[in-house]
């Protein structure tokens, strides 16, 4: 059985590509490919997979209605994967303690521990701002590979 530190040592060396996984309303799985990172929570501390979502992804409406997802990431023959309840916290999904401020630089640090850089943090957080971007928290409740 893996732990969260083996997932989140892989992240790196594929940009942080994840195969993050929700459920439909019709019970069928979602897949789809995003960049995510291990931060620390904003609320609890706890360490958490997180990944950044426009705001208009039927993605965020699955997770509203379905709150739990999956993440699973490769580098080489190496893979790790996680599982777990998610939390969203963005301008249409407030999180008591997660102001407009808080938010900005949430979704910068789940951006930087993916494995972004970006030379106009201003136009970054502009960016994020008008897409209704939201951050994605993946608290592990079994994390394998």
């Amino acid at each position: 059985m893996a732990d969260l530190a083996d997932f989140e040592a892989l992240v790196p060396q594929d940009h942080g590509l994840v195969v993050m996984t929700v459920m439909g309303p019709d019970g069928r799985m979602r897949p789809s490919v995003v960049n995510a990172g291990v931060i620390d929570h904003p609320i609890t501390g706890s360490r958490v997979v997180a990944v950044v979502i426009h705001g208009k992804a039927r993605k965020l409406a699955h997770l509203r209605a379905r709150p739990r997802a999956s993440a699973v990431l490769r580098a080489g023959w190496r893979w790790a994967g996680v599982e777990g309840t998610a939390e969203i916290a963005g301008p249409d999904d407030p999180m008591d303690g997660i102001g407009p401020e808080r938010l900005k630089l949430l979704l910068r640090e789940i951006f930087t521990a993916g494995g972004g850089t970006h030379e106009d943090f201003d136009e970054y957080d502009r960016v994020m701002a008008a897409e209704r971007r939201a951050a994605v928290l993946i608290s592990p409740e079994r994390v394998f590979g």
